[in-house]
């Protein structure tokens, strides 16, 4: 039974209706134009008492949006909802889940869904007892690199993968403020927490879990209160070893994907652009292919020379498909498919980042 505030997903062949909690960066340009764009979805609701972000909300949605000052406003009326998707502060997010799905609704929380493994599997309980679907936003499965590199993995194009290098890296010299690159702990800011959440997660996804961790994380930037430089090693228990970069401070960015194995090689520079063409105000319902990139950013696949010099062949990279997570989210919902990121992986996730954050601290490896 997946339930809802109502008692069921949404009357029969009506769309589910959704509450958006934030509309920061999160909310405005990865979830609500996402929601409005899955087709079985509608965004009725935002919450957030800014009135130029509600003026913004509803120039894109129109006038039947609605608004809430504040997420109490919304386990007041849960039986008129559906799905509540929490894009607020990190800080924020274990306690506004546990209202949700204690309203008994259906819950999408960002990444990172809590500060610890223990928070997320508790949040995890909740839902299973409540018979109600837990999903954490881990959009980055659904990265055209990644996608890529899964297939030629389960392909077999790579052979046996040995080593797996992934960054996720900025050259931002000067600090922006904000929560997100707060010392304060409550705040959950820093790189291994946001960034590292979509490094740790894809890794995991490629090649299982983790059997110990070593990490080094700096603060390098004058002003700078939270890690903006960190580096994470993973071994997984199936004997691959995953390096993983996540930095403000990259002068000169690396590749974003270098994939080692028995047979070849795939390396891969960029990012994939879903989401600039979502901060430019593009949609997945315009025209044109969404998540496509030029050929010339294509990665290659080879052994024996590097691909800045020409070595390896042009591998055509498969489409971005963010749309695809909350197409999953509304088929859990109705009860016709499986969570796509349930909390239990999110949990595993936070135990790699507990343990990095312990193994740089103390300057040790950390069993996991």
């Amino acid at each position: 039974m997946t339930g809802t505030g109502s008692g069921a997903p949404g009357p029969h062949g009506s769309p589910l209706r959704v509450a958006l909690i934030g509309y920061g960066l999160a909310g405005s340009v990865f979830h609500a134009p996402l929601i409005a764009a899955t087709e079985g979805l509608t965004l009725d609701t935002v919450v957030t008492s800014n009135p130029e972000r509600q003026a913004q909300a509803r120039a894109e949605f129109g006038d039947g949006l609605r608004f809430a000052a504040s997420p109490d406003d919304l386990w007041a009326r849960a039986d008129e909802l559906d799905l509540v998707v929490i894009a607020s502060p990190n800080k924020t997010h274990v306690a506004l889940a546990t209202a949700a799905l204690k309203a008994g609704l259906p819950v999408v929380v960002d990444k990172p869904i809590a500060g610890t493994a223990a928070e997320a599997r508790e949040l995890a309980a909740l839902a299973d007892d409540r018979g109600l679907v837990l999903s954490v936003f881990q959009n980055r499965r659904w990265d055209n690199d990644f996608r890529t590199l899964q297939k030629l993995i389960a392909d077999g194009e790579l052979g046996d993968v040995w080593r797996f290098e992934s960054r996720f890296e900025r050259w931002r010299p000067q600090p922006k403020g904000g929560w997100r690159e707060s010392g304060n702990p409550e705040e959950i800011g820093g790189l291994l927490y946001d960034l590292g959440s979509h490094v740790v997660d894809q890794a995991l996804v490629l090649f299982g879990p983790a059997q110990t961790v070593y990490a080094e994380s700096d603060v390098r930037r004058p002003g700078a209160e939270a890690d903006d430089d960190t580096f994470i090693a993973i071994t997984h228990l199936g004997g691959v070893r995953s390096h993983l970069y996540v930095s403000a401070t990259t002068a000169q960015l690396g590749p974003r994907f270098r994939a080692l194995g028995s047979a070849a090689g795939y390396v891969k520079y960029g990012l994939d652009p879903q989401e600039a063409a979502l901060r430019d105000g593009k949609r997945p319902t315009d025209e044109g292919s969404w998540g496509e990139e030029l050929e010339c950013m294509w990665g290659r696949v080879g052994s024996g020379e590097s691909p800045l010099t020409g070595g390896g062949s042009p591998v055509k990279t498969l489409p971005g498909d963010y749309p695809a997570y909350y197409a999953a989210v509304a088929a859990a919902v109705r009860g016709t498919g499986q969570n796509p990121v349930s909390a239990y992986e999110a949990a595993s996730a936070l135990d790699v980042l507990e343990a990095a954050r312990r193994s740089a601290r103390d300057g040790v490896t950390v069993v996991v």
